[in-house]
């Protein structure tokens, strides 16, 4: 008798140790994709939106920089059928999500949802709370591959909680699903989230429309501010689990080219999920070329997983270093000023950490080899800008 207790204990403990887990294996460098919100919201997306978003990421070169999940986020639900499955708005996508995904698929692309940890998503439709493995068997049987989760209408929820049932969920219905939770860094994820989510938001949403202090560069979630809630928490990001300072802004209410250059290379430094959230079929030149800067996106992309973190602070003027592999070295020059800023370059007398003999200097965005570390040299970088190098080991 005492034998057959422990063994049906043990396969309990086993049972649950195998369901209690997330998909390995994925997001192994920063995911890299597009998301409907920033541009669509909940009133205008639609099917046609997302196909049309998928034609766009392949035409524009997106695909072959490395984008690869399109995202559906609030607003495709509209209610429960008597079991409890989750009902499609048929009005916005009339062929269902499951041929939406297929033609995803077609494109080379792959497909991401969105829900809510709590009784109602931030738009108000239906949410996941009760209805977690219903809602994962109908996201593996229609082929998605990413899900957003978000937390509002979660009033009296514990969030380690939550997200490890959905987590829980996801496993038990069998199809591989990258796992994005979006609970604004209020319960820091990062000290805990690293066996339940493959990346977790930090923060709030950047506040793309200054309408708190009127300037989206620094406000008070602006992203430079965001940038700097991100200096410590290098230690809790790598291959599986990330850092996300949430969607890309670049492209939406005209940010001009210096500080979309200067805020897509932080996000390249700092290992962060590449979810861009303009009309890809809208774009211009300038937005396209930071977007698929072949340079900026291998330092994001790097195997190595190491995110940047800050070396340098002289106010509105600090340096970061990311480390690449192969012994290579990332170098952000990041001016936060209204003003130029002329800086003289002493490579050893910088507080780069494992540097080490000689490099080789690239600046990135110029794609031009301009000289040696062991040589001094003094650059200008414009307001609101970065100058990127990568130091190549030689």
């Amino acid at each position: 008798m005492k034998f057959r207790s422990f063994f049906l204990v043990s396969i309990l403990l086993i049972t649950s140790t195998i369901f209690a887990q997330k998909f390995e294996n994925l997001a192994q460098t920063p995911p890299m994709g597009w998301n409907s919100w920033n541009s669509f919201q909940c009133e205008n997306v639609n099917e046609t939106v997302i196909k049309e978003m998928a034609d766009a990421m392949v035409k524009n070169g997106l695909k072959d920089a490395g984008y690869e999940y399109i995202v559906i986020d609030d607003c495709w639900q509209i209610g429960r059928d008597k079991d409890g499955y989750i009902i499609v708005d048929k009005e916005k996508f009339p062929s269902g999500i499951k041929s939406l995904a297929a033609y995803i698929h077609s494109k080379g692309l792959k497909f991401g949802i969105y829900s809510d940890a709590g009784t109602k998503t931030c738009a108000g439709r239906p949410g996941s709370k009760g209805f977690e493995l219903e809602d994962a068997k109908t996201y593996a049987k229609w082929d998605v591959d990413y899900l957003k989760y978000d937390w509002c209408f979660t009033e009296g929820q514990d969030a380690k909680v939550s997200y490890k049932k959905m987590r829980d969920a996801l496993y038990k219905a069998g199809r591989p699903i990258v796992f994005s939770m979006c609970e604004w860094g209020e319960n820091k994820p990062w000290e805990w989230a690293e066996n339940v989510g493959h990346l977790w938001r930090t923060t709030l949403d950047i506040d793309m429309k200054g309408r708190f202090d009127g300037d989206v560069w620094d406000n008070h979630i602006g992203w430079t501010n965001i940038v700097d809630m991100q200096v410590g928490l290098e230690k809790y990001a790598g291959p599986g689990h990330w850092n996300d300072p949430d969607m890309l802004a670049v492209g939406n209410n005209d940010m001009p080219q210096n500080e979309a250059r200067a805020h897509f290379s932080m996000w390249c430094m700092l290992a962060a999920p590449l979810m861009a959230g303009n009309d890809l079929r809208a774009m211009s030149v300038n937005d396209q070329d930071i977007l698929t800067n072949k340079a900026l996106i291998a330092v994001n992309q790097d195997v190595l997983g190491k995110q940047g973190f800050k070396i340098e602070d002289l106010g509105n003027f600090e340096i970061w270093q990311k480390p690449l592999e192969n012994g290579d070295i990332a170098i952000c020059l990041f001016n936060r000023d209204i003003t130029n800023k002329k800086y003289k370059i002493n490579w050893s007398n910088l507080k780069i950490k494992d540097f080490s003999g000689s490099y080789t200097v690239k600046d990135l965005w110029k794609d031009k080899v301009i000289g040696s570390s062991n040589k001094e040299f003094t650059i200008e970088i414009p307001s609101r800008d970065v100058v990127v190098f990568r130091l190549i080991k030689t």
